[in-house]
């Protein structure tokens, strides 16, 4: 049996899902597959319990594709960003710097959400939208591609034929693969352990990270859970040490918590159950090929800092959002896809590079490297237009 659409998208990810509500919402006849149907319960195996912040450029294209007004009411807003050093003899704050929103917006830097209800509330909104036809359970397993179009084979027998493929099908993409395009890989021996807390003294909406070695110790805000203040934590550590933390028992895993985030909000508890993940950089060498487009993951992996990961996805998406509607007649050709190429991969190439720096920043384990790493903290925190310009690249703006 064959099908046929506009666009088919490889991948029910978060960004899969955003990019499936985003091109419907506009008009385009969407068809979207993803082998592992989502799990949209927040205790249930196999959840994802890390958090994705939105930051503000993703406020705009999630109201125009109906998302917003679903997330608003569970998002947590990231008004303080929070640097803390505490690469001293004992782990204790040395040095502590805030980036505030104010100095450059009158919004929050962005919103933070739990991924397992991000797929529940994206699911619910690809049901609202008759020219989107989600399919979970079901995988890409073939790519043909000509001039015209392209033909895709589905893991359950059936072929599509779109004028489009975008690959949004994570950093092990079939899709890339089957294109033939090439990723360069940076592997740091690190993995990151992600779980929700809650803890006695409020976070305020400020996300801290706290920097001593084996990489940051990140707690970003989520709204109360059982009447108690909580937020998710991202702890990156050496691979063997992450491997440890996980198998701790709790109480001994929670003092371990505790004394790595300096105490600074009380006696941290579990409030869910621990998932490891692993640590890369993956660039890819194109972001397309014949009638596909490479968006997120498949085309670009960073460590989790900084909140950079989704919102690169979410600026491919912006841009080919805005070559689609520029030249519908257009859509997934040559000319579409060489130019969203030259629109992203510079860019995407020096965020890497960027975050790459930040993260080997972070796990330095020698003191005088610790010591220089609070220097730099301080001179740039302490030059006002630096600072600035710094938030909003971090942003995204220009």
């Amino acid at each position: 049996m064959t099908d046929s659409c506009d666009i088919l998208i490889s991948g029910g990810g978060i960004a899969g899902l955003t990019a499936a509500a985003v091109f419907g919402a506009a008009g385009f006849d969407v068809i979207c597959v993803d082998p592992t149907p989502p799990v949209t319960d927040r205790d249930a195996d196999g959840s994802d319990l890390r958090t994705t912040a939105f930051l503000q450029p993703a406020h705009g294209l999630l109201q125009h594709c109906g998302l917003w007004d679903r997330l608003e009411p569970h998002a947590a807003p990231l008004q303080i960003m929070r640097i803390v050093d505490a690469g001293g003899d004992i782990p204790e704050p040395r040095v502590v710097r805030d980036f505030n929103a104010a100095d450059i917006s009158d919004q929050p830097f962005g919103w933070n959400l739990p991924n397992w209800l991000l797929r529940r509330e994206m699911v619910a909104r690809l049901h609202e939208l008759p020219n989107v036809d989600f399919r979970p359970g079901t995988g890409t397993v073939s790519l043909f591609t000509r001039t015209a179009e392209a033909r895709v084979g589905l893991s359950e027998g059936t072929r599509i034929r779109t004028k489009l493929v975008i690959a949004a099908d994570g950093r092990n993409s079939p899709m890339r693969e089957a294109a033939g395009i090439k990723v360069q890989t940076t592997r740091y021996g690190q993995k990151a352990l992600a779980f929700a807390v809650t803890h006695p003294i409020a976070h305020e909406n400020v996300s801290t990270e706290i920097h001593r070695s084996g990489g940051p110790f990140t707690l970003v805000p989520l709204p109360d859970w059982q009447g108690q203040p909580s937020s998710a934590i991202v702890w990156m550590e050496r691979g063997p040490r992450a491997v440890d933390l996980l198998n701790l028992p709790e109480a001994e895993f929670e003092a371990a918590m505790t004394e790595r985030s300096c105490g600074l909000f009380g006696p941290l508890k579990l409030a869910s159950r621990r998932t490891i993940w692993p640590i890369i950089s993956q660039s890819a060498e194109r972001l397309s090929a014949q009638r596909v487009a490479l968006m997120a993951e498949a085309a670009h992996v960073v460590p989790p800092i900084g909140a950079q990961g989704l919102n690169m996805s979410l600026g491919d998406l912006r841009s080919l959002l805005d070559l689609a509607q520029a030249r519908p007649e257009g859509l997934g050709d040559a000319q579409m896809l060489d130019a969203y190429h030259k629109a992203r991969h510079a860019e995407i190439v020096l965020r890497v590079k960027g975050i790459d720096l930040l993260n080997r920043a972070s796990m330095v384990e020698a003191r005088p490297l610790r010591d220089a790493r609070a220097a730099g903290l301080n001179a740039l925190y302490s030059m006002p237009m630096v600072r600035k310009t710094l938030m909003q690249m971090g942003l995204g703006v220009r």
